[in-house]
C-alpha cells in the first residue's frame, strides 16, 4: 500500500529480521548500497546482548562507562556505582562495532578488563554462523552444517522409556538399522543402558555383555557412522575396538575421567551432553554453557580436535519441565560455544507433559521441537522416528539454510 502526502509517495515501511552480518550484508546489497558503505554498516546493524558474570565492582563501573561512551549500555547490580557491593553480573548491550571499539579500550584498563576483552571477542567470534565442514568419523565422513543431520536411535535395552525390548535378537536390531538408513539416517546411535529417570544403572561389564553381540554385527553392515551411547570409558574402548565411530556421552566426559583420553586415542568425535543430579539453577543457560565449556576443555586437553566436539543441551536431564521449555526457547545461546549442536528431544517427557500422549504417539510433538531447534542453530537431531524427522528437517533447512 502506498501513502501519499505533500507530493511524496512512500510505498511501505518494514521491520526486517536480521540474524547476523551475512543477513545484513545481503539486505544492504539488495538496495544497491555501495560495497564500502556496506562493510562499515554491517558491524553497526547487528545488536548483541551479552551477560558477564562475577565482575568486580570497580571493573564494572569502568566497563559501563566505556560502553556508554560508545553508544551502548551496561546494566549492573544496584549500588555498584558506589562500591557497596564487591561484584556484579553485567548485561552488555551493543553492536559488534561498539564491542570491537570497547575491547580495544578495555585492553588498556586495570581490574582484569584486558582478559575480559579477549573473552568478549571470543564469544562474538564463536557465535557467528559457522561454515559447513567435513567431520572425520574414524574414516567415515560427514559434512556438518550443510544440512541437518539425523541420528537414528537404536536402543538395545529392555527398559528404555520408549522402545525398550523392541530388538531382542541381533537380526531385529539389524533390520531396524537398515530401515533407519533407508529412511535417511546419517548416524546410528546404539545404546545398551537406559538413562531414563529411575532406570537401573549397569556396570561396564553388564553393558558390554548386552552391547557387543549386536555391535559386532551392526558395525560391518552399517553404511553410516555408528555412535555409541555410553558414559563409561571401558565400554567406549571396547566399542571403538569393534569399529564404532563416535562416542555420545550423556555426562559430557565428566563422569569417567578416562573417557576423553579413550576417544582421543581412537580418533573418535564426541558428543558432550549437559547433565546434573539436581534442578537448582541460579542461571539456567549460564550454568549449562559453563558445564559444556568444561566438557569442551576436557576434550581439547585430551587431544580431541575442536571440530570433532559436538554439544548437546541435555533436554530431559537434570531439568524440570519448565526448564526444558526455557532451554528449547534459548537454544541459540549455545552458539557461543562455537561447536555444532545436537538436540535430543524425541518422544521425551517434555512432549508427554505438554500433549499428554504415550511414547509412540509423540511424533508431531517431536517434529515441532526438531523444526524449532533447526531455526535456533541445531545441526544434528537424535530421533526415534527417522522418516518423519528427515522430512521435517529438509523442509526447515530449505527455509533456514538458504
Amino acid at each position: 500500500m502506498a501513502f501519499a502526502g505533500e507530493g511524496v509517495t512512500i510505498k511501505t515501511v518494514q521491520i526486517i529480521e536480521v540474524r547476523d552480518k551475512e543477513d545484513l550484508w545481503r539486505l544492504l546489497d539488495s538496495i544497491g548500497c555501495d560495497p564500502a558503505g556496506t562493510a562499515i554498516m554491517a558491524e553497526k546493524g547487528v545488536h548483541r546482548i551479552l551477560r558477564v558474570n562475577g565482575v568486580p565492582a570497580k571493573a564494572a563501573n569502568l566497563l559501563k562507562q566505556e560502553l556508554l561512551a560508545r553508544g551502548g549500555d551496561c546494566a549492573v547490580r544496584r549500588q555498584t556505582c558506589v562500591l557497596t557491593v564487591e561484584e556484579t553480573d553485567c548485561i552488555l548491550m551493543g553492536t559488534e562495532r561498539q564491542y570491537r571499539d570497547l575491547c580495544r579500550k578495555l585492553r588498556m584498563q586495570p581490574f582484569g578488563l584486558k582478559g575480559l576483552a579477549d573473552r568478549i571477542e571470543g564469544a562474538l567470534r564463536r557465535y557467528d554462523r559457522q561454515e559447513p565442514h567435513c567431520l572425520d568419523c574414524r574414516g567415515k565422513k560427514l559434512v556438518v552444517g550443510e544440512r541437518t543431520l539425523v541420528m537414528g536411535i537404536l536402543n538395545l535395552t529392555p527398559d528404555s522409556f520408549s522402545d525398550g525390548g523392541s530388538y531382542p535378537e541381533v537380526r531385529d536390531a539389524l533390520r531396524r538399522m537398515e530401515e533407519m538408513v533407508a529412511e535417511g539416517a546419517d548416524i546410528i546411535d546404539v545404546g545398551a543402558e537406559s538413562t531414563r529417570p529411575g532406570a537401573t544403572a549397569l556396570t561396564a561389564e553388564e553393558e558390554l555383555e548386552r552391547l557387543m553381540p549386536f555391535l559386532r554385527e551392526i558395525i560391518p553392515n552399517c553404511p553410516v557412522p555408528v555412535s555409541i551411547d555410553t558414559y563409561k570409558a571401558a565400554t567406549a574402548r571396547q566399542a571403538l575396538e569393534a569399529g564404532a565411530h563416535i562416542i555420545n556421552d550423556i555426562w559430557g566426559l565428566q563422569f569417567d575421567q578416562d573417557m576423553a583420553a579413550v576417544a582421543a586415542a581412537y580418533g573418535a568425535p564426541v558428543v558432550v551432553m549437559h547433565n546434573r543430579r539436581n534442578t537448582d539453577y541460579a542461571d539456567l543457560m549460564g550454568e549449562i554453557v559453563a558445564f559444556l565449556e568444561g566438557s569442551v576443555h576436557i576434550a581439547e586437553t585430551a587431544g580431541i580436535p575442536p571440530e570433532a566436539i559436538i554439544v548437546d543441551p541435555g533436554i530431559g536431564f537434570g531439568k524440570t519441565y519448565e526448564q526444558n521449555l526455557d532451554v528449547m526457547n534459548r537454544l541459540g545461546e549455545l552458539r557461543v560455544l562455537g561447536k555444532r549442536i545436537l538436540l535430543g528431544t524425541s518422544r521425551k517427557s517434555l512432549i508427554a507433559r505438554t500433549l499428554d500422549l504415550p511414547p509412540h504417539d509423540r511424533v508431531e510433538g517431536t517434529l515441532a521441537t526438531t523444526v524449532l531447534g533447526i531455526t535456533k542453530g541445531v545441526d544434528i537431531i537424535r530421533v526415534h522416528d527417522v522418516r518423519a524427522n528427515v522430512r521435517a528437517a529438509r523442509m526447515a533447512d530449505a527455509m533456514v539454510r538458504r
